[in-house]
């Protein structure tokens, strides 16, 4: 699916609904300090919040939340002011709720563990494996880090590795490094 493609389809779904019928999951784009989120908000939550392409994410949410997705502003500006809120320091924590409707199960173990490592702190990949009763599982619980489908809001950013270095990260190594330094600000 091409961007036009994609723009196209969400254009028909806005002029199909036009307010009365809103879409299963609301869809779009969030540009902030760390570049281009996608957004995708279900009727439980916010189910992406991804540095992903749009089209990947888009496919993603279609298979596994529902398939009308179209642009819904009303839901969507929510999470854009909360996003600035945190971007400028002025908040430490999201009441968005989260769905994680579209993580395996094991990844929605791990990023409900990561949910509960405070603002401002880290914490390593090894006490996120001890947490969840898989000590050893490192790569597994990297893996599920990685592809976290609601980056930033459930923030895998604080998830380093023992080593003391800042680890991977599915934004960059240089958004991870300026969520931390926002954190560390407050």
């Amino acid at each position: 699916m091409s961007s036009g493609d994609l723009d196209a389809l969400l254009r028909v779904t806005s002029a199909t609904y036009r307010g009365e019928n809103p879409p299963d999951v609301a869809f779009g784009t969030y540009d902030g300090a760390v570049g281009r989120l996608v957004l995708a908000v279900s009727g439980k939550g916010i189910v992406a919040c991804s540095f992903e392409d749009e089209h990947a994410v888009y496919e993603r949410v279609t298979r596994h939340v529902g398939s009308f997705i179209g642009p819904d502003p009303g839901r969507l500006d929510p999470v854009r002011r909360e996003l600035d809120a945190y971007f400028s320091g002025r908040l430490r924590a999201f009441t968005t709720p989260v769905d994680l409707a579209i993580a395996t199960s094991f990844a929605r173990t791990v990023l409900q563990k990561t949910m509960a490592v405070p603002y401002g702190t880290t914490a390593t990949l090894s006490e996120i494996g001890e947490h969840i009763g898989r000590p050893r599982a490192l790569r597994a619980v990297g893996n599920a880090l990685m592809a976290n489908p609601v980056c930033v809001i459930v923030p895998c950013h604080r998830i380093v590795p023992g080593d003391g270095a800042l680890g991977d990260y599915a934004g960059g190594v240089n958004a991870k490094r300026h969520l931390l330094t926002v954190e560390s600000r407050s």
